[in-house]
């Protein structure tokens, strides 16, 4: 291993934990879309999001472009391998871009239900099935000496990866709910706060089975935290935020719990990352044909994509907090756009 190849491999966990975080709470709000019955509720919901869903999704194209580039080998075999599980979040992600769009160009109910139904599976497919693209890795997929993915769809379906997809799936909720608390005010703000707090038990519940599951049965994880005890303090923050979301709630600090939920975030994907370094694809059938930070990148290549990251990773971040800073505050729907 190189100092690049290890820079690399921290470069995309926080593009990936960028994207977890701020399209998180998008995904998260399309999960409670449908959860209110009033046209005003759901507008002011799509508004809440509408001016930053698809900056957020920059993340998302910026850590999957930069997968092809460093790790070109591991891009093919994930996006060959889930090719049909990717279909079906792009699809996903396809008509919760529409839904926005298309929504408010009828004054017609059915109209209206049709993409609210939209908006909502389509945040929620990408939701549960990035979870469960997450547990595969953490728990390996059958790849051949060519590192070829020999599985199927179904391989991808197995309790383990349901299990972390299932935990993915609250953690957005959370995160959804918390962000709604932000941005609503009245009886709608009373209701939110309500679906925060059964979305964090269901997020506490399935973090813990997650947690007990994987010291049970993937023991590969647990070997890099027991070679590497200061990792240790990933988990211990993780746990701690989790229980700063529920204590920022109570107090009624709104900022603090969507911080200290987004914290838990980024404390769940240092925990994959940890456990799977240095392995980015492991091989649950054979573990020396994973594909590695050392086996599927080029010096090269390495060097050049780090001098186009130290010029677009500040472009990136500095248009997500001039985004953020000027649309901060409660939804206004006399200035929507929705």
């Amino acid at each position: 291993m190189t100092f690049l190849q290890i820079t690399w491999f921290l470069l995309i966990g926080i593009l990936l934990i960028g994207y977890a975080i701020l399209d998180g709470f998008d995904l998260g709000v399309g999960i409670w879309h449908l959860f209110t019955k009033k046209d005003r509720d759901r507008r002011i919901f799509l508004n809440a999001i509408g001016p930053v869903w698809d900056g957020n999704e920059v993340w998302l194209l910026t850590g999957g472009g930069a997968i092809f580039a460093a790790f070109p080998m591991v891009y093919a075999t994930v996006f060959s391998g889930f090719y049909l599980a990717l279909m079906l979040v792009l699809f996903g992600l396809i008509f919760r871009a529409v839904s926005l769009e298309f929504r408010s160009k009828l004054e017609d109910e059915k109209w209206r239900r049709k993409w609210d139904i939209a908006f909502s599976v389509g945040s929620m497919v990408p939701a549960l099935l990035y979870g469960v693209a997450i547990g595969n890795l953490m728990r390996g997929i059958p790849l051949d000496s060519a590192g070829q993915y020999t599985g199927s769809f179904f391989t991808l379906l197995n309790p383990y990866a349901l299990i972390i997809g299932l935990l993915g799936f609250a953690m957005f909720a959370t995160q959804g709910a918390l962000y709604l608390v932000l941005k609503t005010e009245d009886e709608l703000n009373e209701t939110v706060r309500g679906w925060a707090q059964l979305a964090w038990k269901a997020y506490v519940a399935l973090f813990v089975l997650a947690t007990t599951v994987t010291w049970v049965f993937q023991s590969q994880l647990i070997n890099n935290f027991l070679a590497r005890p200061v990792l240790w303090l990933i988990p211990a923050v993780t746990a701690g935020s989790l229980f700063l979301i529920w204590y920022f709630s109570v107090k009624a600090k709104d900022k603090s719990a969507f911080v200290a939920s987004s914290i838990s975030i980024a404390g769940l994907m240092g925990m994959v990352g940890a456990g799977i370094f240095p392995n980015l694809v492991p091989a649950i059938n054979k573990p020396e044909w994973s594909l590695t930070i050392a086996n599927s990148s080029s010096q090269l290549t390495l060097w050049v994509m780090l001098v186009i990251a130290l010029f677009g990773m500040p472009v990136v971040v500095g248009y997500t907090i001039f985004v953020y800073r000027i649309f901060k505050g409660k939804v206004d729907l006399e200035k929507s756009i929705y």
